[in-house]
């Protein structure tokens, strides 16, 4: 395992506005550091050697110095401009990989995934081919259609999470295709080009940061 490549496209596209802040969501500080530096500095720790693509708008180059300036060893960071949608910011990302391997998609505003959960889906990208982190939905949810609605079975229901995982070989051919609303994450992509996709167990904790309200959850689940 030692001996493939291993690649995270971290896509942080966030302009702040729920939060209320001109500085963008990513560069904010979550417990001493800025949120993006969480994920970062996880996926470093759990696979040394990992090449880094950090995907933003071009408009937010230069703060990526915080977050460079945070990270205690000099690793293999790229640095790549966004696109106009989530699929063209991972396209882009995705672009900047030479050789094949292993590639983690993930969101820059989940700071609190874990080590176990990245090496869990790089067992199973590995293994299968792909590994999206989902978890059981818990709250009681209905289907509405116009002014009726009616209860849906949760048990048939999971929440999906990143980091979407792959083998090069399967994501980067799909994301050859054009752009489709139907997108909504990498998965939805990869199961378009004809190739279905495994789900791997996984993590309440890892939470998108959103509002302010997030952060604070984030602040006190860090600690």
């Amino acid at each position: 395992m030692s001996d493939i490549k291993k690649y995270a496209v971290l896509v942080a596209g966030g302009k702040g506005m729920r939060m209320g802040n001109a500085l963008p969501k990513q560069f904010l500080p979550l417990a001493g550091l800025p949120v993006l530096t969480h994920s970062l500095r996880t996926f470093i720790k759990a696979i040394p050697g990992i090449q880094i693509i950090l995907v933003l708008p071009t408009d937010q180059f230069s703060y990526a110095q915080i977050v460079l300036q945070s990270l205690d060893n000099a690793v293999d960071i790229q640095i790549v401009g966004g696109g106009e949608t989530r699929f063209h910011s991972v396209q882009n990302g995705l672009n900047a990989i030479q050789e094949p391997g292993i590639v983690f998609v993930h969101d820059g505003a989940r700071p609190l995934v874990s080590e176990a959960l990245i090496l869990r889906c790089l067992h199973q990208a590995i293994d299968k081919g792909s590994a999206i982190p989902a978890i059981p939905v818990t709250d009681s949810m209905r289907i509405i259609d116009e002014d009726d609605s009616e209860p849906v079975n949760r048990d048939n229901l999971r929440i999906i999470q990143t980091p979407q995982t792959f083998n090069t070989n399967i994501i980067l051919p799909a994301f050859m295709t054009a752009y489709s609303a139907d997108f909504t994450d990498e998965a939805t992509v990869v199961e378009a080009s004809g190739i279905p996709v495994f789900l791997v167990e996984g993590e309440r904790r890892n939470i998108k940061v959103t509002t302010p309200e997030d952060m604070i959850i984030a602040e006190a689940l860090l600690k």
